[in-house]
């Protein structure tokens, strides 16, 4: 006969089992069907190739974040954004729920997350990236200060806008002390080209200058880290709150990639990848060329002293200058622990350094 220890556990166990079950398949099932990540694309032999970024044309390569994916029964979707208005498409993109990650600026995320969607920086992007000012060859202004009560170019609420703020302010001017014109980067280079401006302020100011379309008469290379732009990959707390794990591994796959390009043996691939949307190569060589940051640390994805000082200054300058109707908490904007996992996973801590911010050069 059984004892009632064992009628007791014949009874419960299978309940518990039950019950066990019940709470893991649903779990298991809750798994989308596709992690879906954005980034920027362009026109090869006629087709949409998402290619163009060094790390995403790494990560596809290689096939480790497609398949640590597919064991898990999800699939990995790439999302085409055409470059031109990347922070508004991006920005829609996440609010109609039609991606999870984004690879973009920060003062577009500003923006989203102030409309309340709220999203947040899972790797970081090395130093960033410059910006600059531009004026007609044969012009004679030599500094922002020339141009005051002149013509200036700006896309407004794009990333390049903070280091324009950040160049103004640094001389006690405002928007009122110039004519400002709110068009794209495109219709901007253009109105500086016909003579229709007398500045314009952008990214991607190499490719203009050997045109001959403006000549640069200052850039963030000679400021502070924290004064650069910054577009690394944000994902949308919604997703990333629900799915830690899928999470965890598209971090891993872009510090992974991340290693990869900060190897000086891969530099001349880097820049060669760099170059297939289009660019000449001497023009993607000048943009990363900078005296203050080693090719090694242009690729560094700590959260460091440098990210969460851009990222204060950001918000503090957004909001002074009413860029977002509602104030941020900065560090809210960040999620380090993606990092900090992959960089342990990878073996790979203490391999980049943490920067701090010196004056400017």
């Amino acid at each position: 006969m059984k004892t009632i220890k064992q009628r007791l556990m014949a009874r419960v166990v299978p309940l518990l089992l039950g019950a066990w079950g019940a709470w893991t398949a649903p779990a298991l099932a809750e798994l989308p069907a596709e992690v879906r990540i954005a980034t920027s694309s362009y026109q090869d032999n006629g087709k949409v190739s998402v290619r163009g970024s060094p790390l995403t044309h790494r990560i596809i390569e290689e096939g480790w974040l497609e398949a640590e994916l597919g064991k898990r029964g999800v699939k990995l979707a790439w999302f085409p954004i055409t470059p031109g208005d990347t922070g508004a498409s991006t920005n829609e993109a996440f609010a109609s729920r039609r991606i999870d990650f984004a690879n973009y600026g920060d003062l577009p995320s500003l923006t989203l997350n102030a409309g309340g969607i709220r999203t947040q920086v899972v790797v970081a992007s090395g130093p960033g990236s410059d910006t600059y000012l531009l004026v007609p060859p044969n012009s004679t202004d030599q500094s922002i200060l020339d141009l005051k009560g002149k013509r200036i170019s700006l896309h407004r609420g794009r990333p390049w806008e903070i280091g324009f703020l950040r160049l103004i302010d640094s001389q006690h001017l405002g928007y009122g002390d110039f004519k400002m014109f709110n068009i794209n980067p495109q219709a901007g280079a253009s109105a500086l080209s016909a003579g229709s401006v007398d500045a314009l302020y952008t990214n991607g100011a190499f490719l203009l200058e050997e045109k001959g379309v403006g000549k640069i008469i200052w850039s963030t290379k000679d400021s502070p880290l924290d004064w650069k732009m910054r577009a690394e990959l944000w994902g949308a707390a919604e997703f990333t709150e629900k799915y830690p794990e899928l999470t965890q591994l598209v971090a891993t796959a872009y510090v992974k990639a991340a290693y990869w390009a900060s190897q000086e043996a891969n530099r001349e691939e880097v820049i060669k990848i760099g170059a297939r949307n289009g660019t000449p190569e001497s023009v993607v060589r000048r943009g990363y060329d900078d005296s203050g940051v080693s090719w090694k640390d242009r690729w560094n994805p700590l959260f460091d002293d440098v990210v969460y000082t851009h990222y204060r200054h950001t918000v503090e300058f957004a909001t002074k200058k009413k860029l977002v109707g509602k104030k941020l908490d900065p560090d809210k904007l960040v999620e380090p622990k993606y990092v900090a996992a992959a960089l342990k996973e990878l073996k790979l801590e203490g391999y980049w350094t943490p920067r701090k911010l010196a004056a400017a050069r």
